[in-house]
């Protein structure tokens, strides 16, 4: 109909995911990813260090381990000894590759602790250097010091590219952009052209440093698409101008030790395989090894029985290439095979058609084993490149698995796109979230949406990057549903309202949820910037339904305010509310108050002042359990509680005769949310304050639960209100504090033992997560190494309890680093 449109929204993994019941394919199935985000130094890479106690003098160190731009070092000469282990960063030490004393006439001189060790400095110097490998040069001097390697593969970087059709070929390509190390390349020499570019990943077998074809007796020519574009004499002017230009363009080559190895294939000529053509990976199809150049290298062509037939589907493959089965594994595992184009009747047999061409199929030797264990399931999301179009990254789904291969159906793609056929161990899948990660745009799936009125409020800053005439035009279209007219600058103009995420978020908010909200939102009209404040609150709950409950109000509360439907989802339900929200700019800043005592968080939380360093109520002093008992229990009566028996809440179900989809674990890159071996409420929050688990009843006895339960709770708890003298936050001096500002340590974190970290655990409010590093034994070693990303995957834990526990771990660094690292 006329009044709705397809509108690509603004996409959030987290919210498809949860909308779809879906869960993102495990992290570590994208090997290639992991390898790309590797700093490029690694244990036991040895390198010069100025020596502490005499700044002009140097000595060989190796690298114990990394983590991100620290290194922890040993001197050698101290063998197993860890006491005068160091650690320093890459962007301020005084670091140097071995070899670099000796070119700049520095001293290389023993240090003073093991000078005994070290009878004869140049006879040791000679056995320990003896096939040492030297930290890179490049990540330790100049503009790449400290950064990624991949980062060194910037524009204008060039490369040698063998040719899919002609392995024995290959020729220059520039890069013109490097996403997260999938990089878009262009033919030397067509400088202005788009139509041949390539999309390839850094690691892709085909892709090397430039000389890779010299130094293997291949071929360095334009490939036979382009050569007709220039004459010979300017495709050798072209070649003598890159090999002037060599040293500026060129890439380090340690960039490349990752690449998998070609191994030797087995095949010959003429023999007969099951082949998925890499242009169009959407069906199965007879295939035939038409040509071997040499034990690497082969070409397979599908098989084509028309007399006038099109151009043939014919590429290069080795033995590791994807796509390639033995005869009848189609048959074996269920398969559909394409019968080649020409061939007679439908029904398409092995036996019969090796007969009539005479030909032997390949033996299964030939073909590397294929493997299950890969980690990735049915109905998993990723994001994935839409072979038609190579710039386009799709949200992908798997929708089958056989050994090591998967089917994907893509989404949101400009042209419908069928099923395609990919390796688990492609270059071209990514994990949820890549694309995010990388600032590359992410196809979003299409959405049938009503055309209606958009109300927004302002979000700022990142979120929403909106310019002044599109706020102009927003704030001008925003409507209240009331006669009223909206007066932007006079007593409705609502400030903005910001979310102060390091202040306490209580029993019912997520705290790494919260940290994810917009700095503020408005300025704008009061009631469309409170109603996206509230709904962002919601959407930041443990459990909204419950959130949503917590913000309605009785008829007692004198608010005079303007009434407004909110919608929670939970567990495949939806809940709506009316609550009553503040009309006027001065009403504004005793609203958000009043509303966050009533969620039994800081009254800081968000509101109208952003709080700095310190929140002026001391939040950050208390646990959930002690905020609760100082001040959840206060009062006799709840602020703004419906009377019993009294509830405007509706649980509208969705899908009322069907079960509803249970919501599954998730994992997400970067936002990372992940499933979670720990209970959904926070830990240690009371049983009475969000604890309880309502979403599981039918429609009918749900209101009349809620209000059983309101009065159940009016009797059992009391709010707390911060209005009068006696209900300020205790002082640091009543309470024990809980997570001290600054962590004092007793002994080096480096050196603690599994029973130390679990000692450590023990005492911090993340007390029951000790269990899990006891399990894993994580020694003080291993602590000092955990992210949040790790921590998040291996763990499987929530982002709340993640980034609480990471919080710590973050403690101890520091720590560390200020008392040990010296």
């Amino acid at each position: 109909d006329a009044g709705s449109s397809v509108e690509e929204m603004e996409f959030n993994w987290d919210e498809y995911l949860e909308d779809t019941g879906a869960t993102a394919a495990p992290h570590g199935s994208f090997k290639h990813v992991d390898t790309s985000l590797q700093n490029g130094f690694a244990p036991g890479m040895k390198l010069e260090v100025a020596v502490k106690s005499d700044q002009n003098t140097y000595w060989v160190a190796t690298i114990i381990t990394t983590c991100g731009q620290l290194l922890l070092l040993r001197y050698d000469g101290y063998g197993e000894d860890r006491k005068a282990d160091f650690w320093c960063d890459i962007l301020t030490a005084d670091l140097h590759p071995i070899g670099w004393c000796e070119q700049n006439k520095k001293i290389l001189k023993v240090p003073e602790g093991i000078k005994d060790k070290i009878p004869d400095q140049e006879e040791f110097l000679q056995r320990v250097l003896k096939g040492a490998c030297s930290a890179p040069a490049n990540l330790l001097e100049g503009l790449h010091r400290g950064k990624n390697p991949l980062d060194l593969i910037a524009p204008g970087s060039r490369l040698e590219l063998q040719n899919i059709q002609d392995s024995l070929e290959a020729w220059i390509v520039t890069v013109v952009e490097n996403v997260g190390g999938r990089l878009k390349l262009r033919y030397e020499g067509l400088e202005d052209s788009e139509k041949f570019d390539q999309w390839l990943f850094y690691l892709d077998p085909f892709l090397h440093q430039v000389g890779w074809a010299a130094q293997h007796g291949y071929t360095l020519q334009p490939p036979s698409a382009i050569r007709s574009l220039r004459s010979e004499a300017e495709w050798q002017e072209i070649l003598k101008k890159v090999k002037e230009e060599e040293e500026e363009s060129s890439v380090p080559t340690d960039l490349f030790k990752d690449k998998p190895v070609i191994g030797v294939h087995s095949f010959s000529e003429g023999m007969k395989l099951e082949a998925v053509d890499p242009m169009a990976p959407f069906v199965i199809s007879p295939a035939t090894v038409l040509k071997v150049y040499n034990d690497k290298y082969f070409v397979i062509e599908i098989d084509d029985l028309r007399a006038e037939r099109a151009a043939s589907q014919r590429y290069v493959c080795h033995v590791g290439s994807a796509g390639i089965f033995p005869v009848q594994w189609s048959l074996k595992n269920g398969l559909h095979l394409s019968p080649p184009p020409g061939y007679p009747g439908q029904d398409f047999d092995w036996a019969d058609y090796l007969k009539q061409c005479g030909a032997e199929a390949a033996p299964q030797s030939c073909f590397p084993s294929l493997t299950s264990d890969h980690g990735f399931k049915e109905n998993m999301k990723l994001e994935a490149v839409n072979p038609v179009e190579p710039e386009e990254v799709c949200i992908a789904t798997v929708t089958k698995l056989k050994d090591s291969y998967l089917w994907l159906q893509l989404e949101g793609s400009k042209k419908p796109v069928p099923e395609c056929i990919v390796s688990v161990e492609s270059m071209n899948i990514f994990p949820v979230g890549w694309c995010e990660t990388n600032g590359y745009q992410l196809r979003p799936p299409r959405k049938a949406i009503v055309n209606k009125q958009k109300k927004i409020a302002v979000v700022q800053p990142e979120k929403q990057i909106l310019s002044s005439r599109t706020v102009h035009d927003g704030l001008k279209n925003q409507e209240l549903n009331s006669s009223d007219s909206v007066v932007i600058n006079g007593k409705y103009c609502c400030p903005k309202i910001y979310f102060n995420h390091r202040c306490f978020s209580g029993p019912y908010l997520n705290k790494g949820r919260i940290a994810e909200l917009p700095q503020s939102v408005g300025p704008g009209n009061c009631v469309l910037v409170l109603k996206e404040v509230l709904t962002l609150l919601i959407n930041a709950a443990y459990k909204p339904s419950r959130v949503l409950r917590e913000l309605q109000l009785d008829e007692e509360a004198a608010w005079h305010g303007h009434g407004e439907t909110l919608k929670a989802k939970y567990k495949g339900k939806s809940y709506r509310a009316t609550v009553e929200v503040v009309r006027t700019a001065d009403r504004v800043a005793d609203f958000c108050r009043k509303t966050c005592i009533k969620l039994e968080c800081c009254p800081n939380l968000f509101g109208p002042q952003m709080v700095l360093d310190k929140c002026s109520e001391n939040c950050s002093v208390l646990t959930k359990t002690k905020y609760t008992h100082y001040y959840g229990k206060r009062k006799n009566k709840r602020i703004g509680r419906p009377p019993g028996g009294h509830s405007n809440l509706e649980a509208a179900l969705k899908k009322p005769n069907k079960r509803r989809k249970r919501r599954k674990h998730f994992f997400v890159h970067k936002k990372k949310r992940s499933s979670a071996s720990v209970d959904n409420t926070p830990a240690g929050s009371p049983q009475g304050s969000g604890a309880e688990e309502e979403d599981d009843q039918d429609e009918s006895e749900l209101s009349h639960s809620l209000a059983q339960d309101r009065d159940k709770r009016k009797r059992k708890l009391r709010t707390f209100s911060f209005s009068d003298d006696e209900n300020k936050p205790p002082s640091p001096k009543d309470i024990k504090m809980e997570v001290a500002e600054k962590l004092q340590l007793d002994s080096n974190p480096l050196e603690w033992s599994v029973a130390d970290v679990v000692r450590f655990l023990k005492s911090t409010d993340c007390a029951p997560l000790a269990r899990i590093f006891l399990d894993q034994e994580i020694d003080g070693q291993a602590l000092l190494l955990l992210t949040l990303p790790t921590v998040q995957e291996c763990m499987d834990l929530k982002l709340g309890p993640a980034i609480k526990l990471c919080h710590h771990i973050e403690r101890v660094k520091l720590a560390f680093y200020q008392q040990f690292a010296n």
